[in-house]
């Protein structure tokens, strides 16, 4: 069970690389620790490839103190040192900051547009060119349904993504793996046990729209699959876009003959029947 939960894994790890990409021979990958299982999953995944495939590359595990009491960061860096895996810490106070009375905004957000930023930094400072998450398949769904319930757009993280003219790229491995497979995989690793020392991870709009994708998951096991692919099935020609804009515009105009006061004409035709 343990070596097909390994083989599953690799695949679609091994699957999103090549659909998408997103390494190439001699690239030198800095990889986003947290402590928790994705990362670490991530890490192992990426490591353990590189046994068997005709390329190479390297890796930097890179975490980020966020100043916590209690922060785990020496049980990371031990599991590291027992691993193999070169190992960057960076100790830093964003996450008090975050949650201190200075701060003014929602400290998720806070938190982690400083820890992003010094992600990029350190990927750069530290000579890599690419930065690999750890998120998988239900982040980038949740991703999607927060920015459309609390941002008004419809947009979500992407598996590759170059910035500053392609001078670093971001890249997720894990897209084509959910949650609960991640989670079965962990259970026979010997990942430390880290804590969220985070105050506000459970009370989080992320963790409210986990929950409602989880309750709607549980109607139908087919409905985490096609909210995943409906996000490369996107036809724009039936949503509203520029065309709410226009009808709107030519709506206020005044002018005869257009959709827009066609619509009204009919509706107010129908009332007059």
């Amino acid at each position: 069970m343990s070596l097909r939960r390994d083989k599953a894994v690799s695949r679609a790890v091994g699957r999103a690389i090549h659909q998408y990409g997103m390494i190439s021979d001699g690239d030198r990958i800095a990889v986003a620790l947290s402590g928790g299982k994705d990362s670490l999953t991530l890490m192992w995944a990426l490591h353990e490839r590189l046994s068997r495939i005709p390329i190479s590359y390297s890796l930097l595990a890179i975490y980020i103190d966020l100043g916590f009491e209690g922060d785990p960061a020496h049980l990371i860096e031990d599991y590291c040192k027992r691993m193999g895996y070169r190992f960057h810490v960076e100790h830093t106070d964003y996450g008090r900051r975050a949650h201190s009375d200075e701060n003014r905004e929602n400290p998720c957000f806070l938190c982690s547009r400083l820890r992003r930023k010094r992600l990029f930094e350190l990927t750069h400072e530290l000579g890599c060119d690419k930065l690999a998450f750890g998120h998988h398949m239900d982040d980038i769904i949740e991703t999607l349904f927060l920015n459309m319930c609390y941002s008004g757009e419809i947009s979500t993280m992407v598996p590759y993504q170059p910035f500053f003219n392609g001078k670093l790229t971001v890249i997720r491995p894990l897209a084509f793996l959910d949650e609960s497979t991640i989670n079965l995989f962990a259970e026979n690793r010997s990942f430390p046990q880290v804590e969220n020392r985070c105050p506000t991870s459970k009370i989080s709009k992320r963790h409210e729209i986990k929950k409602m994708l989880n309750s709607l998951y549980q109607t139908n096991k087919k409905i985490r699959g096609n909210i995943f692919r409906s996000m490369s099935r996107v036809r724009l020609d039936y949503l509203l876009g520029d065309q709410l804009k226009s009808n709107e515009n030519s709506h206020w105009a005044g002018t005869q003959g257009t959709p827009a006061t066609g619509l009204v004409q009919g509706s107010q035709a129908r009332r007059n029947r």
